[in-house]
């Protein structure tokens, strides 16, 4: 009589066993695609930013920014200021520092 019952726990042992896997495997798969598109919008934004000409000539004039603790600002940063701050949602409301430090990190 105990060997029907042992069978049985056994056999939904088994069950919960593979229910756990699938639902791993799926919690993985998702997790594994919402990385993979986080990373391309990353990418796809630093690319564009970086291949951004008023960005890339903002270089120096970030690196006067930066050196100066904000006192000289140049023409060229303030027009890369703009871009980023139109182009890129999260520069919105970052603070010129900030940005003048992300331009020089490109």
């Amino acid at each position: 009589m105990r060997s029907p019952l042992i069978a049985a726990a056994l056999g939904l042992l088994l069950l919960a066993g593979v229910a756990q896997a699938q639902t791993l495997k799926a919690t993985s798969n998702i997790i594994v695609r919402a990385s993979a598109r986080t990373i391309d919008f990353t990418s796809d934004t630093t690319t564009s930013i970086r291949d951004s000409k008023v960005v890339r000539e903002a270089h120096d004039d970030a690196a006067s920014f930066v050196a100066s603790d904000g006192e000289i600002r140049g023409a060229q940063l303030e027009a890369a200021f703009d871009t980023l701050r139109t182009r890129v949602p999260e520069a919105r409301d970052a603070s010129d520092q900030v940005l003048a430090e992300a331009i020089l990190s490109l």
